[in-house]
């Protein structure tokens, strides 16, 4: 009797094992799905925020460059081939604005990483309330390009502003900032310098946090004194970090806009009345947005993103450089 009983119940328990063995096999599927494509799944909603407001609006500027397009009628084109492209070889405020923009790109980016280079290397040493001077360092990063710019048009003022009042005090006339093409540049300058110092400092600064103290104390040890350390042992290490605040910089200079425009005032697009403050971006929304050539004006986008495109491949070939040495 026991023996059919242990006969019955064996078909049973074979049942609960083969289905145990089918939700196993089953579960483990879904866990090896889930590990290979939860990770796109992850990053889809980027690539499609990208391909809605990156990809397809340069797509599109592309196309609308080779057209003639009115911001009257922008769905109406007229096939223009490179037609755009020439006329901006042909064109002196193209030329004007492309110089405009290196000028004012040199005049910011030097100082700027300079003066960030130095307080970098103030603020790595052991100072009483670090903390609080890397906060103040980023607050001008965070304050708006609309604010910082209006404190500086009264700055730079020419009847008003502190800047003359503090060089009357030496002797020197007033100067007209927004009239003049170098005071221009370099008022306009100085508003990039304040607002992205301190961002490159913090850069700096974590970048000399991971240089070895061995360094330094071997330095130390062969009589190398602090300035020596900094050229010697801080300055090399960190040329990776230096050469990536130059590459960024750049490609913010390029693309400057906010600070001249609000600058310029109600005239702001034209770059001050001889155009000697006016930069690409400013020039691309001149002729798109007063103007109303689109086509025109998407011709100057990608002549600025071709640009872009060579300044990456010159940090390419520098990095490549580097690596190799």
């Amino acid at each position: 009797m026991a023996v059919q009983i242990r006969s019955a119940a064996s078909p049973a328990k074979g049942g609960a094992a083969l289905r145990a063995d089918r939700g196993a096999e089953r579960r483990s599927r879904r866990y090896r799905r889930d590990v290979r494509w939860s990770p796109y799944l992850f990053i889809a909603p980027f690539f499609l925020f990208f391909t809605a407001f990156g990809l397809f609006p340069l797509l599109y500027t592309g196309w609308s460059s080779l057209h003639r397009v009115s911001l009257h009628d922008p769905t109406t084109m007229e096939w223009a081939g490179l037609h755009n492209y020439t006329r901006l070889l042909e064109d002196e405020f193209f030329w004007n604005a492309l110089r405009n923009t290196f000028t004012i790109g040199v005049i910011s980016t030097v100082p700027q990483l300079l003066m960030a280079l130095g307080i970098a290397h103030l603020l790595n040493y052991r100072l009483r309330g670090s903390a609080f001077f890397r906060v103040v360092m980023l607050t001008p990063y965070a304050t708006s390009v609309a604010a910082a710019t209006l404190v500086f048009v009264l700055l730079f003022g020419r009847d008003y502003g502190m800047i003359n009042w503090f060089l009357g005090l030496a002797g020197i006339d007033n100067i007209d900032w927004q009239n003049g093409t170098w005071t221009s540049q370099l008022a306009v300058s100085s508003i990039v310098i304040w607002r992205w110092t301190g961002y490159n400092a913090l850069i700096y600064l974590a970048a000399m946090q991971a240089v070895p103290n061995d360094l330094y104390e071997s330095a130390a040890l062969d009589g190398a004194s602090r300035w020596q350390q900094f050229i010697h042992v801080t300055i090399p290490s960190l040329r990776p970090t230096i050469l990536f605040t130059v590459v960024v910089s750049t490609i913010g200079a390029t693309q400057l806009f906010g600070e001249p425009l609000l600058f310029g005032g109600a005239g702001g697009q034209k770059g001050g009345p001889s155009h000697q403050y006016q930069t690409l971006g400013l020039y691309m929304y001149e002729q798109g947005w007063f103007n109303f050539h689109l086509g025109r004006a998407s011709a100057i986008a990608w002549a600025m993103f071709l640009i872009l495109l060579l300044i990456a491949l010159v940090n390419w070939l520098i990095a490549r450089r580097l690596r190799k040495s």
